[in-house]
């Protein structure tokens, strides 16, 4: 080298790249350019700068920055990723810029401005290996790293770098790690212990437990999905299968598993054939007191494996999406901090939201969202969770101030499909909105779609057998509300999905089914007028005249006003479908005349 100023010195190197730069250039060369240079000026370049970066060089999709410490280096990157996936959340996949990030620390030779050796080319090659939107870095920077930021690294063991002489240990960030959390909250002060994240997660390779070495694969199948399904839940941090599975067949303590990963929570299962049966068991476990937060236990046909796999994988992902939010809220509970940011507050919102329907659940579930968004107005998770409760709160009937929440709803909805347009809870919570304005073929078409975004989303289908039998075609909606109540069948509202299904069954004239399903969903919310008043009718359809009266006092008693056909009706706006009317009159409604319910 010929400059005169020629140094050594350690550093931490970032290296960082745009993903398919050529594809993004060749689609729309001036807007591509107009991005890049908007999302330098106004996100990376600062981000760079407050955590003491220097930009070294540039190229047309790339940068070569230099840190002095691998703290900053890696708190940067992080939240690089973080804040490019808020601010690229609605660009379509085809135009989205994402980058791809490789840390690496060692000795640079510098000259003047620029910086040479194999430190520097090592993150060139580590960002080659990263996801885009993700992160990639040698063991050096994990070991500096770890217990100092609030980061999850995975072994992707040593890699065989071009041009790099021996083997290099290298690190990765996943994106799902990172996709979730704020800029403000990667990292903590250099002094601070490690603090996991509240929804942290590994899924253990399930234990094949029968003498039948097929089945293996299906235990692993479980495992495989279950870790792409949690990976969803929002907040999550899940721990990737091929980390999971080095300790496939090992006898480790849980709480070792939880210090070494970083995780709070573990699950863990087994598969135990015999004959023609399998029996799958399942358990939650907390990492730091090794107590079993929850179990579940499936029993099927071998030959139903198949058909039931994705079934099976839905309900104990839809199952673990609520305890989970559940356990981290009672996590940071414990914990007392005085001043709860943005992300607890959406916990906090979401363990209410899964409790039993009630008033005051909704109500509290209600503040903490609106605290959350608060906080941090431009949440998603907060905006989403609001909409919900506010909608939720107009269907049952508790809204103090209709127009207004009804507004709000509609607003909050509208910002989050603005950013991201398939959000599956978006589109399901419009669908519910639209019911409740009496709009039944524009909520059927965006109930629809939340469930052709999320096909085991058990509010969605839920909501879509109600609406085909608010539409007046109850045959077509059993089907969604039969699989709502597989996926949840221990749920605290399973009876919210009773109810209509029983409804259906009513209509079709299929009394006992109808009967048996409405008493299931009186037992679970014995307040509910209106299960009450289905069951008169059904008995009354069957000619248990006694029990029919008894069950239409009951409804009586709960909602004295409703004491006619007529007024019936008029507690229900939003159901105007004429088919839907015929089939009542000569089912529910013939029900209720002959236990003694009036016309008018």
């Amino acid at each position: 080298m010929s400059g005169e100023r020629v140094e050594r010195r350690l550093a931490a190197i970032l290296a960082a790249d745009i993903v398919g730069y050529s594809r993004l250039m060749g689609r729309d060369e001036v807007g591509t350019l107009s991005r890049i240079r908007s999302h330098r000026r106004e996100f990376i370049d600062p981000k760079i700068a407050e955590h003491k970066g220097r930009i070294v060089k540039t190229t047309g999709d790339g940068l070569l920055i230099e840190f002095t410490s691998v703290i900053d280096a890696v708190r940067c990157a992080a939240e690089w990723q973080s804040g490019m996936t808020e601010r690229t959340a609605a660009d379509t996949d085809g135009a989205k810029i994402e980058f791809r990030i490789g840390i690496n620390v060692g000795d640079v030779v510098v000259e003047d401005s620029d910086i040479f050796g194999d430190g520097v080319n090592i993150a060139a090659r580590l960002e080659g290996l990263a996801e885009p939107g993700g992160i990639c870095v040698s063991a050096r920077v994990r070991e500096d790293a770890a217990g100092k930021l609030d980061v999850t690294f995975e072994d992707l063991g040593a890699q065989n770098l071009k041009n790099i002489a021996r083997p290099v240990r290298a690190y990765a960030v996943r994106p799902a790690s990172l996709a979730f959390t704020s800029c403000e909250k990667i990292g903590l002060s250099i002094q601070t212990v490690q603090i996991r994240p509240p929804l942290s997660i590994i899924v253990l390779p399930f234990a094949n437990l029968s003498n039948d070495p097929e089945q293996e694969y299906f235990a692993d199948a479980i495992t495989d999905d279950l870790t792409t399904d949690l990976s969803r839940i929002v907040g999550s941090v899940v721990i990737a299968r091929s980390t999971a599975f080095t300790y496939k067949g090992k006898s480790s303590e849980i709480r070792q598993i939880g210090h070494e990963l970083g995780v709070n929570y573990i699950l863990q299962g087994s598969v135990r054939k015999s004959g023609e049966h399998v029996r799958i068991n399942a358990q939650l476990i907390d990492a730091e007191s090794n107590a079993q937060i929850w179990a579940e236990r499936f029993d099927i046909n071998r030959v139903d494996l198949d058909r039931t796999q994705d079934e099976i994988i839905a309900r104990l992902a839809n199952t673990l999406n609520r305890e989970l939010a559940v356990a981290a809220f009672g996590r940071l509970e414990r914990q007392s901090r005085p001043n709860p940011d943005a992300r607890d507050l959406v916990m906090r919102g979401w363990a209410w939201w899964h409790r039993p329907v009630s008033p005051r659940g909704r109500q509290e579930a209600r503040s903490a969202f609106e605290q959350a968004l608060a906080i941090d107005p431009a949440s998603i998770d907060a905006k989403i969770g609001l909409a919900a409760t506010v909608t939720h709160i107009l269907v049952e009937g508790w809204s103090g101030s209709f127009n207004e929440d009804q507004i709000l709803a509609e607003r909050l909805l509208h910002e989050v499909l603005e950013r991201e347009a398939h959000h599956p809870m978006a589109r399901a919570q419009m669908g519910l909105l639209r019911r409740v304005q009496n709009r039944l073929s524009d909520a059927q078409a965006e109930i629809e779609l939340a469930v052709a975004l999320d096909p085991n989303n058990e509010l969605a289908l839920k909501q879509l057998g109600q609406i085909l039998l608010f539409q007046g075609d109850p045959e077509a909606g059993i089907p969604h509300l039969e699989k709502a109540i597989r996926l949840n069948p221990r749920g605290p509202n399973v009876w919210s999905i009773q109810w209509p299904l029983g409804q259906c069954h009513l209509l079709l004239e299929h009394v006992d089914e109808a009967i048996s399903l409405l008493r299931k969903a009186c037992s679970g919310s014995p307040r509910a007028y209106y299960i009450h008043l289905n069951l008169a009718g059904a008995l009354g359809m069957r000619g248990d005249l006694d029990e029919a009266r008894s069950a239409l006092a009951e409804a009586l008693k709960l909602k004295p006003e409703v004491n006619s056909l007529a007024r019936y009706r008029a507690f229900t706006p939003w159901i105007t479908n004429s088919r839907h009317w015929a089939l009542r009159d000569k089912t529910l409604n013939l029900g209720l005349r002959r236990a003694g319910f009036p016309d008018e």
